[in-house]
């Protein structure tokens, strides 16, 4: 029989209509008759009891919104007769105790990475391109122009042709034939820009510093050639002295050109191109090798997500994220106002004091600033997130915050810390896909489970980013982004635990090279630092 209306927790007093319902159906559903009033599509919630204006609603287990007139039992929940709520954080009041999945098909399992000379293990070899000021990026853009144009066998430019004698051993002149299809096969080249670097607030420049940092840092990344201008406020010795605060050891071939040292712009391009040619050659040559995969660092993120995200997608990279835990991985929670009224759940699985009291802060600083602009965490559900069901902020939330599993929280850190405790950490980040995985590369995430209802191409420069779709029905409809889908969840086909094993099977495959994420076949990469101050 088919099922058509499921209720997360025994205590709540909603239910999620799993199929289209209309008015006057009567359906069975734990013991009792249920009439539904009102024509409700999948994925919204029902009633199951009268509710008067300011009576709580409870999902998830917790509070996620009050009713703001009175509804009946049986009729749907909206954004007209539905308000968020969410339970205020207190102190620490336990330490949540942890029974950890069984790991005993994964213990010895290995995965086919990048050793980096710092202990890392990447997932990908990249060599990045990026500038520390957005004067930089036109240079940027020419040199990824030569760089991928040339590489793919099309010729045009100057610069083109020096990459192609350069590919050849040849005389520019000569150099006339494409080049081979092995020339770069064991590495990416990628490239970033922004809007960053100057302008702004002096803590704009030095986070994007840290963030940038980060992504070379990144064990995904084998070395960087980075451009600065000269007079900008995100000088060299600020990125310099990020990249030591992160790693003061760090052995990656790092090339930094500064174009008001060096003259023309062809001048600086053409030394550009020569010393990164053969410092990529050497990096193609760095082999995978097989690594446990406690070496694994799993950023987990949802975006366009809808009424069954939190019931099926969501709770199955909670389990992976348990599994990579349990394993002696990082998996990587962030998302801050995806987090609120979650938080006295998330405080109590915190190892230790100092991080629950910075949880608390970095939550109520976040807080604090969005209502001082004139906005707020109720106002975080986007239209197409309230036309699939997730109506409050709390309600989006609580589903949201099943990504990170029931593992014990080992660190919390905020944007641009970099991750080196084993176990799940909390990373400050905002809700923006984007940012927030560029937030959670930046802090060492090697891969990431990026879970959605609606579809989404988000990708990664430097990190292969796995969509995990809620449905089925998006993942037919956009077979090009979604790379595995948990319909079957929705269905009752199959278990959380066994699509959360399929997951970590997946990322283990992708991890190793030997399936390319879909994002990565798209060359969708996006990069956007998460700027908290004003310009100046």
């Amino acid at each position: 029989m088919e099922h058509k209306l499921i209720k997360v927790q025994p205590e709540d007093n909603v239910a999620i209509a799993l199929i289209d319902l209309v008015q006057g159906d009567k359906i069975a559903f734990e013991g009792e008759d249920i009439i539904i009033l009102s024509d409700t599509k999948a994925k919204h919630k029902i009633t199951m009891v009268d509710l008067a204006p300011e009576d709580k609603i409870y999902m998830y287990g917790v509070l996620v919104g009050k009713a703001v007139t009175e509804i009946k039992r049986g009729d749907v929940l909206t954004v007209d007769n539905v308000k968020h709520q969410s339970t205020p954080v207190k102190e620490k009041t336990e330490t949540t105790g942890w029974t950890p999945p069984d790991i005993s098909a994964w213990k010895d399992r290995t995965f086919m990475g990048y050793h980096r000379g710092d202990g890392q293990v990447g997932t990908a070899n990249v060599w990045l391109f990026f500038p520390l000021v957005f004067c930089e990026n036109r240079n940027v853009e020419l040199l990824k122009d030569v760089f991928e144009k040339e590489l793919s066998f099309n010729k045009t430019n100057s610069q083109r042709q020096l990459l192609r004698s350069l590919v050849h051993g040849t005389a520019q002149s000569d150099s006339q034939e494409a080049p081979s299809k092995e020339v770069f096969d064991n590495i990416d080249v990628r490239f970033i820009t922004h809007q960053g670097g100057c302008g702004g607030m002096r803590q704009d420049s030095d986070s994007l510093a840290t963030l940038l940092a980060g992504y070379v840092n990144n064990p995904n990344v084998a070395g960087a050639t980075i451009l600065s201008l000269g007079c900008q406020n995100l000088q060299v010795e600020t990125f310099n002295t990020a990249l030591r605060s992160i790693n003061p050891d760090i052995k990656k071939p790092i090339l930094i050109y500064e174009q008001q040292a060096m003259g023309t712009v062809d001048e600086m391009l053409n030394t550009i191109i020569k010393e990164s040619f053969e410092a990529i050659k050497e990096a193609n040559k760095i082999p995978r090798q097989p690594a446990p995969l406690s070496k694994l660092k799993m950023g987990l993120e949802c975006g366009g997500s809808d009424g069954f995200s939190g019931i099926s997608a969501n709770p199955a990279l909670g389990y992976a994220s348990d599994l990579l835990a349990a394993l002696g991985g990082s998996p990587i929670l962030s998302e801050f106002p995806e987090l609120c009224g979650v938080e006295q759940e998330l405080v109590n699985r915190c190892v230790n004091e100092d991080d629950a009291q910075l949880f608390m802060k970095l939550m109520k600083a976040y807080e604090n600033a969005a209502e001082a602009a004139g906005s707020g965490f109720d106002m975080n559900p986007s239209p197409g997130n309230i036309k699939d069901g997730l109506i409050t902020d709390a309600m989006k939330s609580a589903g949201a915050a099943k990504k990170g599993g029931t593992s014990p929280i080992q660190a919390v850190l905020d944007y641009g810390e970099y991750v080196t405790k084993p176990g799940l950490n909390l990373l400050c980040t905002p809700g923006n896909d984007v940012e927030s995985t560029t937030g959670m590369v930046g802090s060492g995430a090697s891969v990431v489970l990026f879970s959605t209802g609606l579809g989404t191409p988000t990708g990664n420069p430097i990190a292969p980013i796995i969509k995990v779709s809620s449905n089925t029905l998006v993942a037919e409809k956009m077979p090009d982004i979604i790379d595995i889908e948990t319909g079957a969840v929705v269905r009752g086909e199959k278990t959380i635990a066994e699509m959360g094993n399929e997951i970590l099977e997946y990322v283990v495959k992708v991890a190793s090279g030997e399936v390319i994420a879909k994002a990565d076949q798209m060359n969708q990469n996006d990069f956007i630092h998460w700027k908290r101050g004003v310009s100046l």
